[in-house]
């Protein structure tokens, strides 16, 4: 039986063999196809997939479930999950299916989805588990391959990495020498997707790369494909202080979010590298374009955004609802703490860690600069990077709600996306992750007494509801 957990706001996403069986992803295959006939658009698929042991039988049993339903299908392979929606562009298609399980564990699978050149989310995808759970499932004794069913849609297999390449150099251009001399980076692919094409991108860039965990394996050999955890950065990290590198990349498991640490090995994360991106934008625009970032993002960049010349827009955190926003007022440019940045701007506005890197490699070494010194005019705020807390799906936005409703009884509070409590001299965060049972926590403040005080007023609640907030010793 088909799943409705694993139909989250933004995408799908589960256990593999427990929440997503390929019987389930041949029956999302015939709903989308059912989906395609009521929005009348054409009965065009591009489907790719991560590197994970698992995506090749989703992939099998999602093509039938497709073609089944009339739909033709171009199979791109195993793919960066950015490369699946550039492709949609390069090869003018308007709905494409990648296969991944992003920063989730192995044991994870999902699929993110475009229709008609827009992320399906919320709602949305409500709608195609309904399509898809109308679908009569396969016997169980029928043969498990393609031939096993009449296919009514065509089947292309056509390879895009090497002209995805192309198509990323030519917009970045090349990078300009720093300081007299190639700038040297280290980049951590976490043997995700983006290992297929990092190595070959930066040289051609004419970037020195320090290449770590290249070579792509979905089961994660060497650590967790997550730049947000700070475990997950320590080898790049210790390698860009022993090879004197000018910064450090890292990407997560399907190369659609991308990690900093500048040269002296600190964690740069996902608000501040934002700033860089916002700034190197707004020098050229001269006017005051909307800047989108998520709940969980300094009061740092929305200051320093402002200051910049442009107008700071506070949203909801996920990919598919930022790229919402971003179409909404025409930003040039958007970004998540947690390493997605969306750019407008001479792309095609969806969610790039390696084009961002690119970019980033391009102002770095255009300003002459180390990312240090480009950030050395912001304010300090004593932060933590995102914490995760075990919540179950089914209590986690009653408990969300129960917090908006507590503290604003005492503060104001920002409930765009979660409760962001305002205490004047810092703030404190919870909110309902909507990939995993958890719920994500932030806490800034001036100074790190005051964030630990913060921290101490958020777990003495969370506490009643039964959810434990770890000590900040090490963090801030």
């Amino acid at each position: 039986m088909l799943s409705r957990s694993i139909f989250r706001q933004y995408d799908i996403r589960g256990v593999v063999a427990r929440d997503l069986t390929e019987a389930g992803a041949e029956a999302i295959g015939r709903g989308m196809a059912a989906l395609l006939e009521e929005r009348r658009e054409p009965k065009k698929v591009v489907v790719g997939r991560d590197n994970r042991p698992s995506g090749s039988g989703l992939r099998d049993a999602l093509i039938r479930g497709l073609r089944t339903g009339g739909v033709n299908v171009t199979d791109i392979g195993v793919v960066p999950t950015p490369a699946l929606y550039w492709a949609l562009h390069h090869l003018r298609v308007g709905c494409g299916i990648q296969i991944t399980g992003s920063h989730n564990p192995p044991e994870f699978n999902g699929m993110k989805i475009s229709v008609g050149g827009q992320s399906l989310h919320g709602d949305a995808l409500q709608h195609l588990f309904e399509l898809a759970s109308r679908v009569e499932a396969p016997e169980a004794d029928a043969p498990a391959h393609a031939s096993a069913r009449p296919a009514g849609g065509a089947l292309v297999k056509r390879g895009v990495l090497d002209a995805y390449v192309d198509d990323l150099v030519a917009r970045i251009g090349p990078v300009p020498t720093f300081r007299g001399r190639p700038l040297q980076i280290a980049v951590d692919c976490g043997n995700g997707a983006g290992a297929l094409v990092a190595e070959r991108f930066f040289k051609r860039l004419g970037v020195g790369v320090t290449l770590l965990f290249g070579d792509s394996d979905g089961t994660f050999p060497n650590h967790h494909p997550d730049p947000t955890v700070l475990e997950n950065l320590q080898d790049l990290i210790a390698t860009v202080r022993r090879e004197r590198c000018d910064f450090g990349i890292g990407f997560d498991g399907d190369a659609d979010r991308i990690g900093l640490v500048d040269g002296a090995g600190q964690v740069v994360w996902g608000d501040y590298l934002l700033l860089l991106y916002a700034r190197d934008v707004l020098q050229r625009s001269g006017q005051r374009e909307p800047i989108i970032f998520d709940v969980k993002c300094s009061q740092a960049l929305p200051d320093a955004i402002t200051a910049a010349g442009g107008t700071p827009v506070m949203w909801k955190t996920g990919h598919s609802l930022i790229k919402e926003k971003m179409r909404e007022l025409g930003a040039p440019v958007a970004g998540e703490m947690s390493g997605h940045m969306f750019f407008s701007e001479g792309f095609l506005g969806h969610d790039d860690a390696i084009y961002a890197a690119g970019r980033l490699c391009r102002i770095a070494a255009g300003a002459g600069r180390s990312v240090t010194e480009m950030l050395a005019d912001v304010p300090a705020f004593v932060s933590t990077p995102e914490i995760r807390v075990d919540c179950d799906d089914a209590r986690k936005f009653e408990v969300v709600t129960q917090a908006v409703a507590h503290f604003r009884g005492q503060r104001e509070v920002v409930d765009v996306d979660g409760a962001r409590v305002l205490y004047g001299d810092g703030w404190g965060l919870v909110r309902a992750s909507n990939t995993q049972p958890i719920l994500v926590l932030r806490f800034e403040a001036r100074s790190r007494e005051r964030l630990h005080q913060i921290r101490d007023d958020f777990a003495s609640w969370l506490a009643t509801q039964g959810v434990a907030v770890p000590e900040l010793a090490g963090l801030g």
